[in-house]
C-alpha cells in the first residue's frame, strides 16, 4: 500500500511557496507515495491545480479532506492548530519549522504523537548537500535582495559612459558572506555594482574575492578562529566586535548599498548596523536587512515595511525574500523535500531509522516528546 503523502496550503501570512512541485509529484509517486495536494495549495507559485493533476496527485477540496488518513505532511512552514489537530496518531510532518523560535508549535506536534522533522536542522555533510533547504532559500534570498535594493536606490547599478557623461557605479557593500551572502555578492557584480563584503569567518575570504569583491575585515587570532565545525560564524568577543565596528563605520560611510545577511542559528541577529551608522551614509542609500525576521541585523529596521529615515535612507525590512521568487523557490525546496523523503520511504513503505545522521539531526518531536535538545525546554 502506498505512503499517503499531503501538501496543505500555506496559511502563514505572505508565504506564497508549495512544499511541492508537479515535477516532485512525479518523483514521490515513483517513491511509492500517493500524493494529495490540497486545492489552491500551488497559487502562490503559478502552479495550477490542474497541473498536479496531471502529474499524478488527488486534488483534495479542503485541509481536512488533504489530511484525511494522511502518513506524511509536506509543508514550507510549520502547520497550523488545525493541521495539527487533523494529523493521524503517529503521523509524519516535515517542514521548515522554525523550530527555536516556534516553540508552541513544536509542542502541540508533540502532544499530537507527531514525528516532526526540521529541514533548518539537516546537516551540512555532503550526503544530505541535495536535502539542504537553507541553502536552496537563502541562495534565492540572497538573489532577490539585489534585486529589491535595486529597485528601492534611485540610480543604476553599472558605470554607464554615454556622450552626456559618466554615470559612476553604485558601491555595494555586503555583511555576512554565507549562502545569501555569496549570491548577493554575485548578483550585484553581474549587475556592475563595486562590491566589497565582510565576514567573521576566514574561509570567506577566498570565496568573496572568487567573486571580484573585495573583502573587509579586522583580520586578527580571533577571526582566524571564527568558524564552528558545522561552518557556522561563532559568537565574536565585545573586543572583537568593537575592532569590526570601527572598520565597519568608516567603509559605510561610503557605500550606497548596504546588504546584511548575518545569523547565528538558535540565536537572535546579531546587530551590525547601527543607527548611527545609517546616519552617516548619503540621502538616497538603501539597506536590505535580511535577517530582519530573527530580529534583524540593523537598527531601525522593521519587520515587512521599507523605513525611510530622515537623512533619507531606507531600510529595506521585507519577510521571506524567497516567497518573492516563489516559483523557484518553490521548486528548489520541493527538490529538498523528495531527496528528504527518500530516507523515510523505502519499497513504497515508511521506515523511519532515527539512527540514520541525517534523520537524527533533524528530528524534533518523536513519540509524544521534544526531543531535540537544542529546541527542548
Amino acid at each position: 500500500m502506498a505512503v499517503a503523502l499531503a501538501v496543505t496550503r500555506e496559511r502563514r501570512d505572505g508565504e506564497t511557496r508549495c512544499a511541492v512541485t508537479p515535477d516532485a509529484v512525479k518523483k514521490l509517486t515513483a517513491l511509492g507515495c500517493a500524493v494529495t495536494v490540497e486545492a489552491g495549495a500551488g497559487q502562490g507559485s503559478s502552479i495550477p491545480d490542474a497541473e498536479f493533476a496531471a502529474a499524478g496527485a488527488t486534488v483534495a477540496a479542503d485541509t481536512h479532506a488533504a489530511l484525511n488518513g494522511a502518513d506524511v505532511l509536506l509543508k514550507v512552514r510549520g502547520p497550523t492548530a488545525q493541521e495539527i489537530s487533523a494529523l493521524k496518531p503517529g503521523a509524519i510532518v516535515v517542514a521548515l519549522l522554525d523550530a527555536y523560535r516556534e516553540k508552541d508549535t513544536v509542542a502541540a506536534l508533540a502532544k499530537a504523537g507527531a514525528t516532526a522533522f526540521a529541514m533548518e536542522f539537516v546537516p551540512r555533510i555532503t550526503r544530505a548537500q541535495v536535502m539542504d533547504a537553507l541553502s536552496s532559500q537563502a541562495n534565492l534570498a540572497g538573489y532577490r535582495a539585489v534585486i529589491e535594493a535595486a529597485h528601492s536606490y534611485g540610480r543604476g547599478f553599472p558605470m554607464m559612459m554615454t556622450a552626456a557623461g559618466t554615470v559612476a557605479a553604485a558601491k555595494v557593500f555586503v555583511m555576512g558572506a554565507g549562502v545569501a551572502g555569496l549570491q548577493a555578492i554575485a548578483t550585484a557584480r553581474r549587475l556592475g555594482a563595486v562590491v566589497t563584503a565582510t565576514d567573521v569567518r576566514p574561509a570567506a575570504k577566498e570565496q568573496v574575492e572568487s567573486l571580484g569583491a573585495k573583502f573587509v575585515a579586522v583580520e586578527d587570532e580571533e577571526f582566524k578562529a571564527a568558524e564552528t565545525a558545522a561552518g557556522y560564524a561563532k559568537p565574536m568577543s565585545a573586543e572583537y566586535q568593537a575592532k569590526q565596528a570601527e572598520l565597519t563605520a568608516s567603509h559605510i560611510v561610503k557605500q550606497d548599498v548596504v546588504i546584511t545577511t548575518a545569523l547565528i542559528p538558535g540565536r537572535p541577529a546579531p546587530r551590525l548596523v547601527t543607527a548611527a551608522h545609517v546616519a552617516s551614509m548619503k540621502p538616497g542609500s538603501v539597506i536590505v536587512d535580511l535577517a530582519v525576521e530573527n530580529g534583524g541585523n540593523v537598527e531601525g529596521a522593521k519587520l515587512g515595511e521599507t523605513v525611510t529615515t530622515p537623512n533619507g535612507v531606507q531600510i529595506v525590512g521585507w519577510a521571506n525574500l524567497p516567497g518573492r521568487i516563489a516559483s523557484d523557490a518553490s521548486a528548489l525546496y520541493a527538490r529538498n523535500l523528495t531527496a528528504f523523503l527518500g530516507l523515510l520511504v523505502k519499497d513504497g513503505a515508511l521506515t523511519v531509522d532515527l539512527e540514520d545522521e541525517i534523520l537524527k539531526a533533524a528530528v524534533v518531536t518523536h513519540g509524544g516528546v521534544v526531543v531535540h535538545e537544542g529546541v527542548q525546554g
